[in-house]
């Protein structure tokens, strides 16, 4: 079984050290950060990083082990010539970095979330993916995790009918929080298309000034799917997830810790009850572990990724339409949107 040599860029919170953070979080299954998921996975090898704080990048060495580490991303690549490289920096760089990573022909990108704090960008990182066949997933983590993807079994295979609404229940900033949730949200329903978005910045006299916002604000939105299903979200939860159909629902809470599982039943053959069913148990492994050896698998058996290019371009679409909805007054906005240079910066 061959293994691939990857690297990290940006050497702080999730490429190193956020592990420490969710000991004993039964909604995240250790190990969480890159780096440890790297050491855990028997496909990976963890041989460099780069970051321009030297402060982390001796940090990084005292904890890992790794040596080859360097100011300039660009030059770690040329020298170490990783398979897999992890950018793991701040939201204003994601863009700028996925593509150059792209342009240097490193053949699998861990992008983290959001992709991009503008259409443009997002297009360009789309663009470069696609033309140099770049192997693709990007930090929005729950279509990784086993007991989302049982759930996504049971809803694609009709076990509740056909899906109507998806709603998640948390508050959450738009681009660090929601692409989250909205990533989430496109997964369980199957990844359909979006049609349109009506969406609302919080406080509401939030102003986008000068076709810009230089801070990630709070957020809701309704998002109409093709086909008819809808998805929205309520700021309030601890980050639950339910899917409701026509024949059933199922409710992920506790930020997927616990489940349930609703199915129809006919009281006095003329009311429909929906009652709890057995939801199977699926023992959750780590999701970090999980996305990084997607990438592996498709990039060995040219399948797609499960977050491709193509689903991350689409949610990270989403939720800046839901701040085109808010400059405009809430009005409803139709995809593909055409603002592509609305920019919302975020961490």
């Amino acid at each position: 079984m061959k293994k691939y040599r990857a690297a990290i860029v940006g050497l702080g919170r999730m490429g190193s050290t956020i592990s420490d953070e969710v000991v004993g979080y039964p909604s995240f299954v250790l190990p969480y950060s890159i780096a440890d998921s790297c050491r855990a996975s028997e496909r990976l090898e963890l041989v460099a990083g780069a970051d321009i704080d030297p402060a982390k990048r001796e940090a990084f060495q005292e904890r890992w082990g790794v040596t080859a580490l360097y100011e300039d991303y660009l030059e770690m690549i040329a020298q170490e010539e990783p398979d897999l490289v992890a950018v793991c920096t701040r939201g204003e760089l994601h863009a700028e970095m996925g593509v150059k990573v792209a342009e240097a022909g490193v053949p699998m990108l861990y992008l983290e979330k959001a992709m991009a704090c503008s259409m443009r960008e997002a297009d360009a990182v789309r663009e470069a993916v696609l033309e140099h066949g770049t192997v693709f997933n990007t930090g929005v983590l729950r279509r990784f995790d086993v007991r989302y993807q049982w759930a996504r079994e049971l809803i694609v295979k009709g076990e509740i009918g056909e899906p109507r609404v998806a709603i998640q229940y948390a508050g959450g900033s738009l681009l660090h929080g929601h692409i989250h949730s909205v990533d989430t949200i496109m997964y369980l329903l199957g990844d359909p298309r979006a049609i349109a978005v009506r969406g609302e910045l919080r406080p509401r006299d939030t102003k986008i000034e000068n076709n810009r916002l230089d801070h990630d604000p709070a957020a809701i939105y309704h998002i109409e799917f093709e086909g008819g299903t809808e998805g929205f979200t309520i700021p309030a939860g601890n980050h639950d997830y339910e899917v409701i159909g026509s024949g059933g629902m199922i409710k992920g809470l506790n930020n997927g810790a616990d489940w349930t599982w609703r199915k129809p039943e006919l009281i006095a053959d003329k009311w429909t009850y929906f009652r709890p069913a057995e939801f199977p148990v699926k023992e959750p492994t780590s999701s970090v572990v999980s996305c990084l050896e997607d990438l592996v698998e498709a990039y060995e058996t040219g399948r797609p990724s499960l977050g491709q290019v193509e689903v991350a371009h689409h949610a990270t679409e989403i939720c800046l339409a839901v701040a085109e909805s808010h400059r405009r007054g809430g009005v409803r906005v139709e995809l593909p949107l055409e603002n592509r240079d609305l920019y919302v910066w975020h961490v």
